[in-house]
């Protein structure tokens, strides 16, 4: 595992930590699907999100690399989730992003797609 495959690998491992604190159940991680990979899926109530995780060494970095592509190329990824997954079919659906940069608290976006 290299540097940045490290980096990425424990800012999603805060970003479940911080979900998993604000009361989000962890449904996947590195959910795989031919349009791409949703980072993380967790659910709270009845809302699905399906959150792109950002790890970067400032805010602003991260802030930077969240991209319209990334953001449809998750939409489309949680298609294939909720057809797979019909237990889920009557929650609503949010796409979040996760910020985590070096000696911030981590920044959770809700509902970055409206």
């Amino acid at each position: 595992m290299n540097q940045t495959e490290y980096k990425g690998y424990f800012g999603e491992l805060v970003a479940a930590l911080l979900l998993i604190c604000k009361g989000y159940r962890i449904l996947a991680r590195r959910f795989k699907t031919p349009y791409g990979e949703i980072d993380i899926i967790a659910k709270r109530k009845n809302v699905v999100a399906f959150v792109e995780v950002k790890a970067r060494k400032t805010m602003d970095k991260c802030y930077i690399a969240i991209t319209q592509k990334q953001l449809q190329r998750i939409q489309h990824a949680s298609e294939i989730f909720m057809s797979m997954k019909h237990q889920f079919s009557n929650c609503d659906r949010r796409y979040d992003v996760i910020l985590v940069a070096n000696a911030s608290f981590p920044m959770h976006i809700e509902n970055v797609t409206n």
